[in-house]
Formats: structure tokens, sequence, C-alpha cells
């Protein structure tokens, strides 16, 4: 009988020791996800930007027609532009290009003080300076300088074929000390504790090939402008995306550097025109306009 009261009180002791062992490892473990969840960075991914239209009718990418995808879902919001039959009609050329890693990141959702981010889409207008495979040479190039890493969404060749660079739900390099100022007043995202806020976390970035005789000239002010092909696939490009026109900007108009003027030379007269042919209001928001 001894044995057995004795045999019973070892293995209620047994119990209680390991139901407080699992009980410390459970709060561990919590505490581990939880520290892991926040210091993993919220990502927020946009459908509003253009899509990669691969309707034209020849590929000239000798890679793999499709486009890097991301994991993060993607919100359906209600549509304000619809294409056109003269967006339908107009099929440019264009090329898939990879671009380094280290020259793109994510969205955030959040800013480095944790606050939740509501800013809409913009796209900014950029030219490259040089030529466009120069522009795609020091994208693909791996860069560990945060103050030189760079990158556009798609760059439009002189001929007007359409260079998809990265993903719209990526976020790209293309304006490091930048703001923009809009209906809303001023915007911008501070996404990295050693660099300027800017307007990349919610902007997509669009340059055009700068024409050959400007090529190199950091001092240049003017030049003949961008080709008609251009245009069309600028025009075109942008009428996928549901970015309204008082959020079409400028390099020039969104840097806060005092060194960037791009796109010279551009007409917006022409690009809206183009713009109005390819995308439309649809019913429902003409009827409120």
């Amino acid at each position: 009988m001894r044995f057995r009261e004795w045999a019973t009180k070892v293995m209620l002791i047994f119990l209680l020791f390991a139901t407080l062992i699992l009980a410390l490892f459970a709060g561990k473990s919590a505490k581990i996800a939880k520290n892991t969840a926040t210091s993993i960075p919220e990502v927020i991914a946009w459908s509003e930007y253009p899509k990669a239209q691969l309707q034209s009718a020849k590929n000239l990418s000798s890679k793999s027609p499709s486009v890097p995808k991301s994991q993060v879902k993607k919100s359906q919001p209600l549509a304000l532009y619809s294409t056109t039959e003269a967006f339908a009609r107009y099929k440019p050329q264009y090329e898939i290009t990879p671009v380094d890693p280290s020259n793109y990141g994510d969205r955030y959702a959040k800013d480095i003080n944790g606050v939740s981010l509501r800013n809409q889409p913009i796209v900014v207008l950029h030219e490259t300076s040089n030529s466009a495979s120069s522009a795609i040479n020091f994208f693909q190039t791996p860069h560990d300088n945060e103050n030189i890493q760079a990158s556009y969404h798609t760059l439009i060749k002189r001929d007007g074929t359409v260079v998809y660079l990265i993903p719209p739900e990526k976020r790209a390099f293309g304006a490091g000390n930048s703001v923009f100022d809009g209906p809303n007043g001023s915007e911008t995202v501070k996404t990295n504790p050693n660099l300027p806020p800017s307007v990349n976390n919610f902007a997509y970035h669009v340059s055009l090939e700068t024409p050959p005789e400007a090529w190199g000239d950091n001092h240049v002010q003017s030049h003949s402008g961008y080709t008609e092909a251009q245009y069309h696939s600028l025009a075109w490009l942008i009428a996928q995306s549901q970015v309204p026109e008082d959020r079409i900007t400028t390099h020039r108009a969104v840097d806060r550097s005092g060194q960037r003027i791009d796109p010279i030379s551009f007409d917006f007269n022409k690009f809206f025109d183009l713009l109005h042919s390819y995308r439309q209001l649809t019913p429902i928001n003409r009827a409120h306009r």
C-alpha cells in the first residue's frame, strides 16, 4: 500500500512538472512567433497600376514571356476607367527584362514608425538620360550601396518598345528624395531610417529613353523630345491603370534633391490626348461627373 501511495505521489509530481514545462515552452513559442511577425515588413499590393499586357504582335525578348508575380493578395477596387477600341488596336512590341533584387523591394503597409499607409498610387514619368541599354545594365548590376540602388517599373525605348522591368506590386527605387504635392496635400513615406522619405512606396515609375543627342549630358536643359511611338506606348501603358490624371506627375515635380529635371521637353498635351483615346471613364463614373 505504501509503495502504491508513493508511486502515485511521484506520478502527480511528474505530471505537475511536465505541465509547467509545456506551459513555459508554449509561452516562449508564442513570444518568438509574435516577434517574428513584427520583424517581417508588411507589404501591400496594388491593382490600380498598369499590368504587363503581353498582347503585342512580337515579343522581342529571348526570355520566357512571363512576368514575376507577387505572392501578396491583391485588392479589387471599383474601376474608374476602362480601355477603348483604340487601346485594343495598338499593339506595341515588348521585352521582359529582370532587374537585380538589390535594386527594388516590397511596398510597405506601414512606415518606419508603424503608421499605416493609405496613399493612393501615382505615376512618375522619367527619362533615362542615356541609352535604354545603359539604364537596363545598371539595374541588372547588384548594388550594396543603398544610395545608388535604382530602377523603374517600365522603360519605353525610342521605337516604342515597352520594357517590363519590375512587377507593379513591387517598389521600384525611382525617386530617392521626393514628395508628391497633390489634391490631398504633400505625400511622402519614410521606409528606410538611413534614407530620406520618398514617393517610391506608392509610385509607379515609367521612363522614356532619352534622344541620342542628349545621352550622357547631365547639364542639358532641353532636347529634341520623344518619338510618336514613345508617346503612344506610354499612353497605352498608363491607360491600363486606374491612376487619375491629377496623380500623374514627373520626376522633376516630386524631386526634393534639386538635381532632377526629367523628363525634359515632355509634351503633356500630346500625352493626355493619347491617354484619353486609350481609356475613358466607366459609364457609372461619367454619370457622376
